[in-house]
């Protein structure tokens, strides 16, 4: 369990120095003493191993080098034949038990930035006749893995160590596969704690990069890409920091594709989309696409996505919403909007999109998504009923496109994950 980053910093170096001693009295037969900056192995401990009821015939050494705060296996559901990745492997408990639950058709890696703790892990692996066991030195900002490689990241108590957390989860988003997970243990902040204080408290566990609020991780893991965004606190650490699970979901796609961020390189295939749309005279009242700029101040700065064809990057289809308005009671409704270019329509890339957009708005406290459909558009009434909108109602006759008076059918559908 080792990384931060940059590479060199005094921080860095630091971390791996602390871990990579670790790892060394591991292999040397000891039980490795605390310095005092990090957390205590008794069993009373959040940390260590302590939160793995059955770690089954596991090495000796790979519980002691375990400095973990939390059992993320506990809750990523590892299926037979998937790909695992432990960010901050350590001495392997993780990558070892990872193993275990993907059999001998998976992979289970771990990536590491002590060359003493991937000697251990290996060691370890050796021993456990782990074969689908793999170590990587590297750091966790920057995989040594290709794009869309893996099915799960998991993590113990180690992106607390990054220096650049958004740069971790962003590297965690690129190798997951669509539809891939992600399921971490870490250190959390609660909101609103003197600073003087949480630095204290988390100089005294070793949290040497600083901490996330819940809703700092959140916004992180959202800016990412990810939706379906949950942070369960498990265990108090004291001085108002606190274990917690993290959970969240790359949005799965239709095969060649992917459901990313809207990006502001996006803007002329977007634009050219919307128009395509427009064009068919049963999108919107709306008869050119608007400037880049004019798009950009229109739109909710999150939940923006596209879907893209996923080896030449080309955009093939995009979601993003607007506020209904500004006043304070009506902060989680929006109304969205979704186009896919023509040319790949019939390919499931908008219910993707809408099931990426409802993941991450809900994540974010929305509780309503409305839009406004013209009735001979049957096609998006048939893809939102799908997902879960009704009709509200019709406004009839509520304005003329192209020289003719217009219905609108109202759609909306509220947010069965946040509460009355």
């Amino acid at each position: 369990m080792s990384d931060a980053r940059t590479t060199g910093t005094p921080a860095t170096d630091e971390i791996v120095a602390r871990y990579s001693a670790r790892a060394r009295a591991v292999l040397a037969g000891d039980i490795p003493n605390d310095d005092g900056d990090t957390p205590n192995d008794d069993g009373d401990s959040c940390f260590g191993a302590a939160a793995y009821e059955d770690a089954g015939e596991v090495p000796e050494a790979a519980l002691r080098a375990s400095l973990g705060c939390g059992n993320p296996l506990a809750v990523a559901e590892l299926h037979p034949g998937e790909t695992v990745l432990d960010l901050g492997s350590g001495g392997g408990l993780d990558v070892l038990l990872s193993a275990r639950g993907v059999g001998p058709d998976g992979t289970a890696y771990g990536l590491d930035a002590s060359d003493d703790m991937l000697t251990l892990a290996r060691a370890n692996a050796a021993q456990a006749g782990a074969a689908n066991a793999r170590f990587l030195h590297g750091h966790i900002d920057d995989i040594p893995l290709p794009d869309a490689s893996v099915d799960v990241v998991i993590s113990n108590c180690v992106i607390n160590l990054a220096a650049d957390k958004a740069r971790v989860l962003a590297e965690a988003f690129r190798v997951l596969r669509p539809g891939g997970r992600f399921g971490v243990s870490d250190i959390i902040a609660a909101p609103g704690l003197d600073p003087g204080e949480r630095a204290a408290a988390e100089r005294r566990i070793g949290c040497a990069a600083s901490t996330l609020t819940a809703e700092e991780y959140r916004r992180n893991l959202l800016a990412a890409g990810f939706t379906a965004v949950t942070i369960t606190p498990t265990a108090d650490t004291g001085d108002g920091l606190h274990a917690a699970i993290v959970q969240a979901a790359k949005p799965a796609s239709p095969p060649g594709t992917l459901i990313r961020p809207m990006r502001a390189g996006d803007a002329a295939e977007v634009l050219a989309i919307y128009q395509a749309g427009l064009d068919t005279g049963d999108a919107s009242f709306e008869t050119s696409a608007p400037t880049w700029d004019e798009f950009d101040r229109a739109k909710s700065p999150g939940h923006r996505y596209v879907a893209a064809d996923a080896a030449t990057g080309k955009v093939l289809g995009w979601i993003a919403a607007t506020a209904v308005s500004d006043r304070c009671v009506y902060a989680g409704v929006v109304e969205h909007s979704v186009y896919v270019h023509p040319d790949h329509q019939g390919r499931g890339l908008a219910s993707a999109l809408l099931r990426a957009f409802i993941g991450s708005a809900e994540a974010a406290g929305i509780w309503t998504v409305q839009s406004g459909v013209f009735p001979e558009n049957t096609a998006s009434l048939r893809l939102h009923a799908g997902a879960g909108f009704r009709v509200v109602g019709t406004r009839e006759r509520i304005g003329r496109h192209h020289g003719r008076w217009r219905d609108v059918v109202l759609i909306e559908r509220r947010s069965p994950a946040i509460g009355d």
